[in-house]
C-alpha cells in the first residue's frame, strides 16, 4: 500500500515538474510485452518515460536502473524496486581478479655428506726403537705395515653424492571467475513476460544526439523475436536534470514514441543498430 502510494506521489511530481506528455506517434499503447529502448541523458530518463506510460502499461512495463546510482541509498533502492519494480544491471561487470600464486620456497640446501672418517691405526712402534732405527729408510708404508704384521687399513669409501634438489611445483593460479552477463536480469524479466525499457547508449550522453547503441539491444532482440520493439525519444528532460545536478527545474518534456522495428532476417548486428539509434534520432523532430 505504501508503495502504490508513494507512486502516486511521484506520479504527480513528475508531472508538475514535467508535464511528462506521451506522444503515440508511430504505434498505440497497448499491452503487449515490449522493449521500449530510448536516448539516455539524465538519471530522470528513467522517471520520465515510467511517467509518461498509462497505468496499465506501468503495471507490466520494469524500467532498467543502474545499480551503482539507484542501489547507492535505501531510499532509491526502495524506490526502484517497490515503486518501479526496477531490473537492477551492472554497468561495469569483471571477474574477480585472479589471485597470484605464491612464490615458491626452496627447500634448505642439503648438508653434504662427509665420507666416514678414516681411522688411522695406531703407529705407535712395536718394535725397539733401536730395530726401527736401523730400518731401511726407502721403506714406504707397505712394508712398514708388514713388518708390523698389522691388518691394511680398508680403502676410504667412495663420496657420496648429495641427492639432487627437487623444486617444489608452483601451484596453479586459480581459475578466473567467468564475469557475470549484464544481460541476465533483462533476459529474466523478458522470459517472466514484462516488458522493459532500455537505454542502448549504456550511459548518458551529452551532445544533443545518442551515442552508438551497444550491443545488448541486438542480443535480446534475436533472442525474443516475438517482443516488439518501439524506439522512443525523450525531450527536454536534460534540462529538467541535467547531468551533475540532483535538484530538478520546472521543463515542459515529452517522450515520442514511434513505429515499432525488428531485426531482419540475416541483418548483422551492427547496421541493425545503427538503424534502431536512426529510427530514435527520427522522433526527435517529430
Amino acid at each position: 500500500m505504501l508503495a502504490k502510494l508513494t507512486g502516486w506521489l511521484l506520479l504527480g511530481i513528475v508531472r508538475l515538474l514535467t508535464g511528462a506528455q506521451a506522444r503515440w506517434y508511430g504505434c498505440p499503447p497497448k499491452a503487449e510485452q515490449r522493449i521500449y529502448f530510448a536516448n539516455h541523458q539524465s538519471h530522470a530518463d528513467l522517471v520520465m518515460i515510467w511517467a509518461a506510460l498509462p497505468e496499465e502499461l506501468r503495471s507490466i512495463t520494469r524500467p532498467i536502473a543502474a545499480r551503482d546510482y539507484w542501489a547507492n541509498t535505501p531510499v532509491k533502492r526502495w524506490i526502484t524496486t517497490e515503486v518501479f519494480n526496477a531490473v537492477y544491471v551492472e554497468r561495469a561487470a569483471t571477474g574477480a581478479a585472479p589471485v597470484a600464486p605464491p612464490p615458491p620456497v626452496a627447500p634448505p640446501p642439503a648438508a653434504p655428506i662427509a665420507p666416514d672418517e678414516r681411522i688411522e691405526p695406531s703407529m705407535e712402534p712395536l718394535l725397539p726403537i733401536e730395530t726401527m732405527a736401523h730400518a731401511p729408510a726407502a721403506e714406504g708404508p707397505q712394508e712398514i705395515q708388514g713388518q708390523l704384521d698389522l691388518p691394511a687399513p680398508p680403502p676410504p669409501p667412495p663420496p657420496v653424492a648429495p641427492p639432487p634438489v627437487i623444486e617444489p611445483e608452483a601451484p596453479a593460479a586459480a581459475p578466473e571467475p567467468p564475469a557475470a552477463d549484464p544481460l541476465a536480469p533483462l533476459i529474466d524479466a523478458l522470459r517472466s513476460g514484462d516488458s522493459i525499457i532500455i537505454f542502448p547508449e549504456g550511459t548518458r550522453g551529452h551532445t544533443g544526439e545518442p551515442q552508438k547503441f551497444k550491443s545488448g539491444l541486438y542480443a535480446l532482440a534475436t533472442m525474443f523475436p516475438d517482443v516488439v520493439l518501439v524506439p522512443a525519444w525523450i525531450d527536454n528532460v536534460q534540462r529538467v536534470m541535467p547531468k551533475g545536478e540532483i535538484v530538478p527545474v520546472p521543463i515542459l518534456c515529452s517522450v515520442t514514441f514511434g513505429a515499432p522495428i525488428r531485426v531482419e532476417d540475416g541483418e548483422e548486428r551492427r547496421p541493425f543498430l545503427d538503424r534502431a539509434r536512426a529510427a530514435v534520432i527520427a522522433l526527435r523532430d517529430v
